[in-house]
């Protein structure tokens, strides 16, 4: 078993900490809390680079080292780093737990050192017909992110 975790920050007031583990080859599990975010959805990415030099900003793009368009979690066209959306209730907080085949935590595509980041606006997942939607699912400002660590 592997195990890491990411603690998310924020300049908004946004807190969070998002786990994550994985048996052998299997998938990657990710189990989350996040508190300060607006009600509603809110995209929800692995991004490709572990720096918070100026932020969230200074992540980079969504993680895909298969060079495909974003997408939906489910989708076979989608960065590996895409996972949709998670709903934030009327107190903004929300708790998730997402399982995934394409972030493993081991092996030449391992997220860890990568960032976690949580956006403004929801994952329109690919769809939305905006000229962002097949890169970034048009979602919005960076409202948090943490980087992904080893766990003991």
């Amino acid at each position: 078993m592997v195990k890491a975790v990411a603690v998310l920050s924020s300049n908004e007031g946004v807190t969070g900490t998002i786990n994550f583990s994985q048996e052998g080859g299997g998938p990657t599990t990710v189990t989350g809390s996040l508190a300060g975010l607006k009600a509603g959805l809110h995209g929800f990415h692995v991004h490709a680079l572990g720096d918070t030099t100026n932020g969230c900003m200074s992540t980079g793009p969504h993680f895909n080292p298969a060079g495909k368009e974003h997408g939906a979690p489910e989708d076979d066209n989608r960065h590996a780093g895409d996972l949709g959306n998670v709903n934030v209730g009327d107190d903004g907080t929300v708790s998730f737990t997402i399982t995934d085949n394409q972030i493993p935590l081991t092996g030449p595509n391992s997220i860890i050192g990568r960032a976690v980041v949580v956006h403004a606006d929801p994952d329109d997942l690919g769809k939305g017909g905006h000229e962002l939607s097949k890169s970034t699912g048009n979602a919005g400002g960076r409202v948090a992110c943490g980087i992904i660590g080893l766990q003991g």
